[in-house]
């Protein structure tokens, strides 16, 4: 029904930059929340940050003033901005669509996920 596709990975050295990009597909009526999620080898997943239709952000503290979301509601499509990038930034970034309703499901809002994209920070 509903898919996410995440883009714009790769291997950046420390202090560079890099920008990810998530369009969701499907019979999409509305999207509420959107957000970018990471997690690390042996870690748990955690959130990076996360964007409401009307611009509303919230960040994780270590990306605070370093990353930056961004949202397309009319494309359904999520960035994420990457700079100053650090080692331990190094992690599967998954794409999170947050009560979305569909036209098959008005009634049944439900949380999609992407299948992630891989950054890995290093010289």
């Amino acid at each position: 029904q509903v898919r996410l596709v995440e883009s714009g990975g790769g291997l950046v050295q420390p202090g560079g930059s890099l920008r990810l990009s998530c369009a969701a597909s499907g019979s999409i009526l509305s999207i509420y929340a959107m957000g970018w999620y990471r997690q690390a080898p042996g870690k748990q997943r955690e959130l990076v940050a996360g964007i409401t239709p009307g611009g509303s952000t919230a960040y994780g503290d270590s990306v605070k003033g370093r990353f930056t979301i961004s949202r397309d509601n009319a494309k359904n499509t999520v960035y994420l901005q990457m700079n100053s990038l650090k080692p331990e930034d190094t992690a599967v970034y998954y794409c999170n669509a947050d009560t979305v309703i569909t036209i098959e499901s008005p009634r049944q809002p439900m949380d999609y996920w992407g299948k992630g994209t891989l950054v890995t920070v290093s010289s």
